[in-house]
C-alpha cells in the first residue's frame, strides 16, 4: 500500500482533475453583485465560508466519516452522505457536489483504490448515496494512514485553495495576492479544525442562509464562468 507525503501532495494538488475548478459555490454570485470586488473582500468572504459553511459541513462530515470507518462502521457513511444531500438547498451546489463526489470516487479507485472506498462507489452506482466529496475524501487518507487531523487540516485546505485558484480567474486577483490569502489563512484553518475536532454528528447541516441564498441566486446570472 502507498503512503506518505507524496499521495497527500497529490490529493491537494490544485490542478488535480477533482472537478472543483468548475465550481464557486456562491461566490460568482458575490463578485457579480459587487460584495467580493478584489483580494481583500475575498479574503474576508474566504474567511467566513470556512467558519460558517465547511466547519459545519464538508469539514464535520470529513471527519464523521474518517471516524465511521476508522471505527469498522462503515455504514455510517451512508447516513452521513444523506445528510451533506438532504441539508444542501441550492440544487446547483447539491448536484455539483453529487457529481464531483462520483467523479472522484471513481478517480480515486484507479488510483488509491480500498474496501471502504468501493463499498462507498457502489452505493452511488445503485443509487442508495448520492456521492460527495468529503465522504469520498475521508475514505482515501484513512486507506493511506493520514492521521485524522491532518486529513482534516488537508481537506479544508485543499477546498480553500480551490476557491483561490477560481478567485485568480473569476474576480480577478493576482496569483501572488492569491497566495498570501492562503498564507494568512494557514492559523484560520488550524483553529477550524480544532473547532471540527470539538463538535459533535448533531451539527453537521448548519450553514450559513446567506451563502445559500447566494448559491441559488448563481443560476439566474446572466452570465457565468462556473457551474455553481
Amino acid at each position: 500500500m502507498t503512503n506518505g507525503l507524496m499521495p497527500l501532495l497529490q490529493l491537494s494538488d490544485s490542478q488535480f482533475p477533482s472537478g472543483a475548478f468548475s465550481h464557486s459555490f456562491g461566490f460568482e454570485t458575490y463578485i457579480q453583485e459587487n460584495v467580493v470586488i478584489g483580494t481583500e473582500s475575498f479574503k474576508q468572504a474566504l474567511i467566513v465560508f470556512l467558519k460558517k459553511q465547511l466547519i459545519f459541513n464538508d469539514g464535520l462530515a470529513c471527519r464523521l466519516a474518517y471516524e465511521s470507518i476508522e471505527n469498522g462502521r462503515p455504514e455510517d457513511l451512508l447516513e452521513i452522505d444523506h445528510v451533506l444531500f438532504a441539508t444542501c438547498v441550492a440544487r446547483e451546489t447539491r448536484e455539483g457536489n453529487r457529481k464531483m463526489g462520483e467523479r472522484m470516487a471513481k478517480l480515486f479507485m484507479e488510483l488509491y483504490p480500498s474496501t471502504d472506498l468501493s463499498e462507498y462507489l457502489s452505493w452511488i452506482k445503485e443509487k442508495e448515496a448520492y456521492g460527495h466529496p468529503s465522504v469520498v475524501l475521508a475514505a482515501v487518507y484513512h486507506s493511506l494512514n493520514i492521521p485524522k487531523k491532518v486529513a482534516v487540516e488537508t481537506f479544508l485546505f485543499t477546498n480553500l485553495s480551490s476557491l483561490v485558484q477560481n478567485a485568480v480567474r473569476g474576480i480577478p486577483i493576482g496569483q501572488t495576492d492569491g497566495q498570501r490569502i492562503l498564507v494568512d489563512l494557514q492559523p484560520i484553518v488550524e483553529e477550524a479544525v480544532q473547532s471540527i475536532i470539538n463538535l459533535s454528528s448533531d451539527d453537521l447541516g448548519a450553514g450559513s442562509l446567506g451563502l445559500e441564498i447566494a448559491q441559488m441566486h448563481h443560476e439566474r446570472l446572466n452570465v457565468r464562468l462556473f457551474m455553481s
